[in-house]
């Protein structure tokens, strides 16, 4: 699985910095590193009013927040890993 996270301008101030932390705990803590690919990336084109844009795979997610981020987290990277696995 490859996750981007927008870090371009707009979703650098919108907290990106924090997401990437967020995303790099979150991955260390569900012993993901085999599994996962964290890459920055410039815009993905689908900026929000509110939160960072972040590319799992092929599907893209607007919005994402300190707030939002474990639900995020847990449908868009554990469930998919977990179906996956089997």
């Amino acid at each position: 699985m490859i996750i981007q996270i927008c870090v371009g301008s707009s979703c650098h101030l919108k907290g990106s910095p924090e997401i990437v932390e967020l995303l790099q705990k979150s991955v260390e803590e569900y012993s993901l590193t085999d599994e996962v690919t964290l890459a920055g990336s410039f815009c993905i084109g689908k900026c929000n009013r509110v939160g960072v844009t972040v590319q799992v795979d092929d599907d893209i997610h607007t919005g994402i927040t300190k707030e939002n981020f474990r639900e995020f987290f847990k449908e868009n990277v554990l469930d998919i890993i977990n179906a996956e696995r089997g």
